[in-house]
């Protein structure tokens, strides 16, 4: 198992994705303090002020409902698809390579992708909320939102097994990518509704937070979420035990 994520993280090491990964992690910072000045500049002196508490927020918020699914979706994909668009997968499992093992690793790997990319986003808030003159940075508050972007990080990486399901059925990017913004088309359209925490990406954020409606059982979106990432993933190593390798 050592081997095999060695292995993953030298394939890593020579490829532009993680460098592109970093900029698309960064987006959401960005797009917070411009839409806040954005937004300052058509409002009145009294509107919302700038302070870095509510910058982690959005930007934690536009991380899980917007950037997160597509940006981890297609980190996912690239990690299962690469063996096979080279087509060096057939190779590999000659080695011997356990079918189930090659698979914890990429999964494992993928785990501290997104975690490198939940960092990059915490620390490019801190930047662009210093650039912004952004009011109220404390040891606590940057404390606390590296947690909740850590813990975030691990929850949308349980949520991707269905699409990584679906990216090594169909063997190509565009159905991936398609379930990432069906995804992601879904926690726009609930998260202002009550039943969001029945939805497993928008119940990441609210467990984040601890900001779960009480109109279910929190158990109820934890239930959610260990169900989708559960099933997702027994599928995966069920189909890629079985199907052949040509």
């Amino acid at each position: 198992m050592v081997d095999l994520l060695a292995v993953e993280l030298l394939k890593l090491k020579r490829s532009k994705m993680l460098l592109l990964s970093m900029i698309g992690a960064g987006l959401a910072p960005f797009m917070v303090v411009l839409a806040f000045y954005i937004n300052r500049t058509s409002a009145d002196a009294s509107g919302e002020q700038a302070v870095f508490e509510t910058l982690f927020y959005n930007t934690s918020m536009y991380t899980v409902l917007l950037i997160g699914v597509p940006l981890y979706s297609i980190v996912a994909a690239y990690l299962f698809l690469r063996e096979y668009t080279e087509d060096t997968l057939k190779n590999l499992l000659t080695i011997p390579v356990s079918r189930t093992g090659l698979m914890i690793s990429k999964m494992l790997l993928l785990l501290v992708w997104i975690l490198l990319l939940s960092l990059v986003a915490w620390a490019l808030t801190i930047l662009c909320g210093l650039l912004g003159g952004f009011d109220g940075l404390s040891g606590a508050l940057i404390l606390d939102y590296l947690i909740k972007f850590a813990v975030e990080g691990a929850l949308l990486w349980a949520l991707t097994t269905p699409v990584i399901l679906v990216t090594i059925v169909m063997k190509n990017y565009v159905p991936s990518m398609i379930a990432a913004i069906s995804i992601t088309m879904l926690n726009v359209l609930v998260f202002n509704s009550e039943h969001r925490g029945l939805v497993p990406w928008t119940a990441a954020f609210d467990i984040t937070h601890q900001s779960l409606l009480p109109l279910y059982p929190a158990e109820l979106s934890y239930l959610s979420i260990a169900g989708v990432s559960l099933v997702g993933f027994a599928s995966i190593l069920i189909y890629f035990g079985k199907v052949d390798i040509h």
